[in-house]
Protein backbone atom coordinates (compact mmCIF):
# COMPACT_ATOMS: atom_id res chain seq x y z
CA UNK A 1 0.00 0.00 0.00
CA UNK A 2 1.10 3.55 -0.54
CA UNK A 3 0.00 6.45 1.52
CA UNK A 4 1.10 9.93 0.21
CA UNK A 5 0.89 12.90 2.91
CA UNK A 6 0.07 15.81 0.63
CA UNK A 7 1.04 19.45 2.90
CA UNK A 8 -1.52 22.14 1.16
CA UNK A 9 0.19 24.50 2.65
CA UNK A 10 -1.91 28.28 2.81
CA UNK A 11 -4.32 26.87 0.26
CA UNK A 12 -7.49 25.33 0.73
CA UNK A 13 -7.66 21.40 -0.02
CA UNK A 14 -10.30 21.80 -2.71
CA UNK A 15 -8.36 24.01 -4.73
CA UNK A 16 -5.27 21.28 -4.61
CA UNK A 17 -7.04 17.84 -4.42
CA UNK A 18 -8.41 18.31 -8.45
CA UNK A 19 -5.20 18.13 -9.68
CA UNK A 20 -4.45 15.01 -8.18
CA UNK A 21 -7.99 13.92 -9.10
CA UNK A 22 -7.48 14.68 -12.60
CA UNK A 23 -3.87 12.92 -12.95
CA UNK A 24 -5.31 9.98 -11.42
CA UNK A 25 -9.00 9.74 -13.38
CA UNK A 26 -6.56 10.44 -17.16
CA UNK A 27 -4.81 7.09 -15.61
CA UNK A 28 -8.09 5.13 -15.30
CA UNK A 29 -8.19 5.25 -12.01
CA UNK A 30 -11.14 5.29 -9.36
CA UNK A 31 -11.36 7.28 -6.28
CA UNK A 32 -13.20 7.83 -3.51
CA UNK A 33 -12.90 11.36 -1.54
CA UNK A 34 -13.83 11.88 2.88
CA UNK A 35 -14.65 14.35 4.58
CA UNK A 36 -17.19 14.32 7.48
CA UNK A 37 -17.96 18.10 6.63
CA UNK A 38 -20.66 18.90 4.25
CA UNK A 39 -19.49 22.63 3.42
CA UNK A 40 -16.42 21.00 2.32
CA UNK A 41 -17.51 17.87 0.52
CA UNK A 42 -19.59 20.91 -1.72
CA UNK A 43 -17.08 23.14 -2.11
CA UNK A 44 -14.53 20.02 -3.48
CA UNK A 45 -17.78 19.00 -5.72
CA UNK A 46 -17.72 22.47 -7.10
CA UNK A 47 -13.75 22.61 -8.27
CA UNK A 48 -13.93 19.39 -9.69
CA UNK A 49 -16.62 20.86 -12.09
CA UNK A 50 -15.13 24.00 -12.09
CA UNK A 51 -11.16 24.37 -11.66
CA UNK A 52 -10.42 21.89 -14.84
CA UNK A 53 -13.07 22.99 -17.08
CA UNK A 54 -11.35 21.40 -20.40
CA UNK A 55 -11.68 18.42 -18.64
CA UNK A 56 -14.70 16.38 -17.43
CA UNK A 57 -13.89 15.49 -13.61
CA UNK A 58 -17.12 13.18 -13.23
CA UNK A 59 -18.01 13.26 -9.87
CA UNK A 60 -21.05 12.48 -7.48
CA UNK A 61 -22.19 12.09 -4.09
CA UNK A 62 -22.67 9.16 -2.09
CA UNK A 63 -26.27 9.65 -1.32
CA UNK A 64 -27.37 10.41 -4.80
CA UNK A 65 -28.17 8.11 -7.43
CA UNK A 66 -26.17 6.21 -9.44
CA UNK A 67 -23.56 6.85 -7.09
CA UNK A 68 -21.69 3.56 -7.94
CA UNK A 69 -20.84 4.32 -11.41
CA UNK A 70 -18.64 7.45 -10.25
CA UNK A 71 -15.24 7.66 -11.25
CA UNK A 72 -14.70 10.12 -8.05
CA UNK A 73 -17.34 10.05 -5.75
CA UNK A 74 -17.41 12.19 -2.36
CA UNK A 75 -18.65 10.88 0.73
CA UNK A 76 -18.61 11.20 4.16
CA UNK A 77 -17.34 7.52 5.41
CA UNK A 78 -14.21 5.91 4.55
CA UNK A 79 -15.49 3.01 1.65
CA UNK A 80 -15.43 2.24 -2.36
CA UNK A 81 -19.02 2.21 -3.37
CA UNK A 82 -17.60 2.45 -6.83
CA UNK A 83 -15.32 0.13 -6.87
CA UNK A 84 -12.26 2.85 -6.21
CA UNK A 85 -8.67 1.59 -5.61
CA UNK A 86 -8.07 5.47 -4.63
CA UNK A 87 -8.98 7.02 -1.48
CA UNK A 88 -8.21 10.98 -0.82
CA UNK A 89 -8.77 12.17 2.96
CA UNK A 90 -9.63 15.38 2.34
CA UNK A 91 -10.15 16.65 5.82
CA UNK A 92 -6.48 15.72 7.33
CA UNK A 93 -8.71 12.81 9.41
CA UNK A 94 -6.44 9.60 8.78
CA UNK A 95 -8.97 6.41 8.85
CA UNK A 96 -8.12 2.89 9.03
CA UNK A 97 -10.16 1.68 6.67
CA UNK A 98 -7.86 3.81 4.24
CA UNK A 99 -5.87 0.61 4.83
CA UNK A 100 -8.07 -0.85 2.16
CA UNK A 101 -7.24 0.83 -0.71
CA UNK A 102 -4.44 0.66 -3.30
CA UNK A 103 -3.41 3.92 -2.40
CA UNK A 104 -4.57 6.27 0.19
CA UNK A 105 -4.48 10.35 0.06
CA UNK A 106 -4.24 12.25 3.20
CA UNK A 107 -4.59 16.12 2.37
CA UNK A 108 -3.80 18.39 5.18
CA UNK A 109 -2.85 22.43 6.33
CA UNK A 110 -0.53 23.08 8.81
CA UNK A 111 -2.76 22.81 11.52
CA UNK A 112 -2.73 18.99 10.98
CA UNK A 113 0.90 18.53 10.87
CA UNK A 114 0.95 16.94 14.21
CA UNK A 115 -1.37 14.69 13.18
CA UNK A 116 0.00 13.78 9.96
CA UNK A 117 3.41 13.53 11.70
CA UNK A 118 2.14 10.92 13.75
CA UNK A 119 0.44 9.20 11.14
CA UNK A 120 3.63 8.78 9.52
CA UNK A 121 5.64 7.74 12.50
CA UNK A 122 2.76 5.09 12.89
CA UNK A 123 3.75 3.89 9.26
CA UNK A 124 7.33 4.05 9.48
CA UNK A 125 8.08 0.49 10.74
CA UNK A 126 5.88 -1.72 8.47
CA UNK A 127 7.06 -3.23 5.77
CA UNK A 128 3.75 -3.30 4.11
CA UNK A 129 3.39 0.58 3.63
CA UNK A 130 5.64 2.63 1.59
CA UNK A 131 4.97 6.71 2.23
CA UNK A 132 5.95 9.83 0.16
CA UNK A 133 5.34 13.27 1.81
CA UNK A 134 4.38 15.97 -0.97
CA UNK A 135 3.83 19.79 -0.02
CA UNK A 136 1.99 22.12 -2.09
CA UNK A 137 4.47 25.18 -3.16
CA UNK A 138 4.82 27.86 -6.00
CA UNK A 139 1.63 26.27 -7.95
CA UNK A 140 2.75 22.72 -8.04
CA UNK A 141 3.32 19.51 -5.49
CA UNK A 142 6.72 18.99 -4.82
CA UNK A 143 7.87 15.36 -3.16
CA UNK A 144 10.06 16.01 -0.11
CA UNK A 145 10.36 12.78 1.48
CA UNK A 146 9.77 9.31 1.11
Amino acid sequence: MLVRFYLTGARPVEEVLPAIARGNMAAGNRMVVVAEDDELLARLGRQLWEQYPEDFLAHGRADEPHSERQPILLLKACGAPNDAALVALADGRWRDEAETFERAFLFFDDAGRAAARQTWATFKARDDVQREFWEYAEGKWRQVAA
